[in-house]
């Protein structure tokens, strides 16, 4: 099998959704980022954000009145174990299922489950497997 170099945190700065229940997106990410580890990082009356993602209501000054498209997001999971517990989470929380977790033939070990929030984007939650990473995140100082 050849060896396979991916790159993570080079290309997409944040990514903004704009839904149409706050509060119920709100709760579903919550509960998805619980169980990856990711901390909500901050919010307002019409916006959440953590790490690269940023959700608001249509009415907040960002969206301009408009609704985002559905969408695709995949996050990164430590393990099989948070794929799991991701999955579960998001049903619990609101989300629909779009794909029990398992292995998929993207590549060798890569796992993963998917979930629709409840403005029908498909969120993923992907674990690729044993692999070393350089670092666990990049650190960015202003």
């Amino acid at each position: 099998m050849e060896t396979q170099e991916l790159h993570r945190g080079r290309l997409i700065d944040h990514v903004h959704l704009v839904v149409r229940d706050l509060p119920a997106s709100r709760r579903f990410y919550q509960a998805v980022f619980d169980a990856l580890g990711v901390p909500i990082g901050g919010e307002g009356d019409d916006f959440f954000w953590a790490d690269e993602v940023f959700v608001s209501s249509a009415d907040s000054k960002a969206a301009l009145g408009e609704l985002t498209g559905r969408h695709h997001l995949a996050f990164q999971a430590r393990d099989r174990a948070a794929v799991e517990a991701f999955h579960q989470a998001a049903l619990a929380a609101g989300g629909r299922d779009n794909g029990a977790p398992g292995l998929r033939p993207y590549h060798p070990g890569y796992y993963a489950a998917f979930a629709l929030d409840p403005d029908g984007n498909n969120i993923e939650a992907v674990y690729h497997g044993a692999a070393e990473r350089s670092a666990e995140s990049v650190e960015i100082r202003f």
